[in-house]
């Protein structure tokens, strides 16, 4: 009686088993790709950003005034006359050239936070990591359309709408970069 009860008992446990393995994907066809579609799935983010500027201007300007009267009395034998001249002028040059190239690449992976109504999905993704005593850390947030996530559950950067990204470094070479005391309040004051 105890053999045929434990049998019993092995055997729905190993039919729980085999339903836990199912259950992740239970609103899933077995057919379909694996992507993120709800709060809580991962999605690997392919950070494709660059951006290159290159604005440029000139300005020139000339002005100039010119006033002239000639004065003449001839009095008698006498002649009388003077000139007057009267001139003003400006002139201004004015030239300006800006050029930024910049690039950043990496992967990271985001979790959805919420869906929307009309099915895009929020997500949010950060990475902390540790390198020659600097803290490095990245933190990507925005919304993604499920159509653009590819096969392999990864998105390009620029197919997220509204993406804020932030790279942020501390330690000692971050301070050794920055300006001193008296040069930030200098900057302000000048």
């Amino acid at each position: 009686m105890k053999t045929l009860f434990l049998v019993c008992i092995i055997s729905c446990m190993s039919v729980l088993s085999v339903y836990a393995q199912f259950n992740q994907n239970n609103a899933r066809s077995l057919f379909s790709d694996v992507r993120a579609y709800r709060v809580g799935d991962a999605v690997t983010i392919m950070i494709v950003e660059e951006t290159i500027a290159d604005n440029s201007a000139s300005t020139q300007q000339n002005r100039s005034t010119s006033l002239s009267a000639d004065v003449g009395v001839n009095v008698g034998s006498t002649d009388i006359g003077g000139t007057v001249d009267l001139g003003t002028g400006n002139n201004f040059t004015g030239r300006g050239q800006t050029s930024r190239n910049e690039s950043f690449r990496t992967r990271l992976s985001a979790r959805v936070i919420g869906v929307e109504q009309n099915g895009n999905l929020k997500i949010e993704g950060k990475r902390t990591f540790q390198l020659n005593g600097e803290n490095q850390s990245i933190t990507l947030t925005g919304f993604i359309r499920p159509v653009d996530i590819q096969n392999d559950n990864s998105i390009p950067s620029y197919n997220i709408m509204d993406l804020s990204i932030a790279y942020l470094g501390e330690g000692s070479l971050t301070e050794t970069q920055e300006p001193g005391l008296i040069t930030k309040f200098l900057r302000l004051l000048f």
